[in-house]
């Protein structure tokens, strides 16, 4: 008898066929929800927390963690049930020739593409809603193109650690029980905004908001910046009576009449700088390296799991 012979397609036929799928599925199932989301998500977070972002030491600080916080929960939700929604139809196709490269890596330009819709959606919001951007760039002539790239690249980074989960969690269930404590960890382990044990600050390095917050403090000129805090406190007190005085308003009073208090300001911020936070590029570079890193290590790790899809008999 005459034996036919099948000649698969190569990575990167297959790599496109399976990139053409998920645009379609991008269209036709509803997947496209996630770039209105994105802006409803912006536009919350920056009529909450968008008025002092880059004014001010605790509204940049506030600012770039709600900032991050967008890019981690819009990564996850791109792709948290991407692989494990059609488990079953990647082993039968892996077993008839599929190469988990190239499955991969449609997922990772198809991926790439929302990450860079949902960026610019952003930006987008952000400007419509008059929040102020950086004054300086380091890298482009635009300050929110330097702002976009560290948006991108945290939002990318959670995109591909979800994949990640997607690739590991058998059914869509397991899945999103998963993510809400990764979330957690990412919010918690940020290393600025929440005061961690000294034993505890290792754990930042591991997150992608850790590096994203720090970049965007840096692009913000955070240690350049106003403290608030402590004239905010003192000044709800000025009406505070010391034997039949107010000695507080009568300090204020003084202050403002000399025009004293943005020196005030400044003094006060010079008292909690971080050097973490300079206006330098090598911290910027240093941040988006370590986003890039983590990306390329979530991408791997997934690649080796679905390599053994076959002999996954959970």
């Amino acid at each position: 008898m005459e034996e036919y012979q099948y000649k698969h397609r190569g990575r990167v036929a297959q790599t496109f066929i399976y990139l053409g799928k998920l645009f379609r599925m991008f269209l036709f199932q509803n997947d496209w929800k996630v770039l209105p989301m994105s802006a409803v998500i912006a536009a919350l977070v920056a009529f909450a927390v968008g008025a002092n972002l880059f004014k001010t030491m605790e509204g940049t600080m506030m600012g770039t963690f709600a900032l991050s916080c967008i890019c981690i929960w819009n990564g996850f939700f791109n792709s948290i049930q991407m692989i494990c929604r059609e488990r079953a139809i990647v082993k039968r196709e892996h077993r008839a020739g599929l190469h988990i490269t190239s499955y991969v890596a449609a997922h990772m330009i198809y991926q790439m593409v929302l990450c860079v819709l949902q960026v610019v959606i952003t930006l987008g919001v952000l400007k419509i809603m008059s929040i102020k951007m950086p004054e300086r760039s380091m890298f482009t002539p635009w300050p929110e193109a330097d702002l976009g790239i560290s948006l991108f690249l945290i939002t990318y980074c959670a995109d591909m650690l979800a994949l990640l989960v997607s690739a590991f969690a058998r059914t869509t269930t397991t899945a999103m029980t998963i993510m809400p404590f990764l979330l957690i960890v990412q919010l918690l382990f940020s290393g600025g905004f929440f005061n961690l044990p000294a034993e505890a600050k290792p754990l930042t390095y591991l997150t992608a908001t850790k590096w994203g917050l720090t970049a965007m403090c840096a692009q913000g000129d955070y240690n350049s910046q106003p403290m608030v805090t402590v004239w905010n406190s003192a000044l709800k007190m000025k009406d505070v009576e010391v034997e039949g005085e107010k000695p507080l308003l009568t300090m204020f009073q003084y202050i403002e009449e000399n025009d004293m208090r943005d020196d005030l300001l400044m003094e006060t911020a010079k008292q909690n700088q971080n050097p973490e936070y300079n206006f330098d590029p090598n911290i910027v570079l240093k941040c988006w390296g370590w986003l890039i890193i983590w990306t390329v290590v979530y991408v791997i790790l997934a690649v080796v799991l679905l390599e053994f899809i076959d002999k996954d008999k959970r």
